[in-house]
């Protein structure tokens, strides 16, 4: 969900910054620029479980929705037709806030945080959930998110992945291949209804 739909990228880069990092080092680990986000800590010599363990401490979902927007790209999803669901990596106390806080939440019929017991992307078993509440026929449907992680999970789960690529591959360091890739959600919408 984080940076496909809705970004709080301001108050996210203040609270990543708090730790030292630079306004740089911010937006790379937040963004997941140039590879998976626990890779660029040890890369940095930061352990990633207590840096996230220490980040989850002082994050507040209240303080996230009100720096939360939407992308107007996204704002196609009000009016989807179908099931449409999310699987994402923030937890329940930061999702629930900014859910409300956009008038969001009566778009998608289900919204699963990972978790330890449900799994993280790109594992696929919180994606085969969301899949399985929402009635999907396995196979069907698509996975859109703007990392590696989410096409892999996409792909584990045997779904197309759609790789919105919020940031170019030059800033990211990297390209991430989907069975589609777009810059914004007009794209995909603009490629008919096989991309329903």
């Amino acid at each position: 969900m984080d940076f496909t739909l809705p970004d709080e990228h301001r108050m996210i880069r203040e609270t990543v910054r708090e730790y030292g990092f630079s306004q740089e080092q911010a937006e790379i680990l937040w963004h997941g620029l140039g590879g998976f986000r626990n890779s660029q800590l040890e890369r940095w010599n930061v352990d990633p479980t207590a840096f996230w363990a220490a980040f989850h401490e002082v994050e507040d979902g209240e303080t996230r929705a009100d720096h939360a927007f939407v992308y107007p790209d996204a704002e196609r999803f009000a009016t989807h037709e179908g099931p449409l669901g999310v699987v994402t990596h923030s937890q329940p106390y930061l999702v629930e806030p900014v859910l409300d806080e956009l008038d969001i939440r009566d778009w998608f019929d289900t919204v699963l945080c990972c978790s330890d017991e449900t799994g993280w992307k790109p594992d696929p078993a919180p994606v085969r959930t969301v899949v399985n509440e929402l009635g999907v026929i396995d196979g069907q449907g698509v996975l859109a998110g703007d990392g590696p992680q989410d096409i892999g999970a996409a792909w584990n789960a045997g779904l197309d992945g759609v790789h919105v690529e919020r940031h170019g591959p030059e800033r990211r360091g990297m390209c991430v291949l989907g069975d589609h890739r777009v810059e914004s959600f007009d794209d995909l919408f603009a490629e008919g209804p096989a991309a329903d």
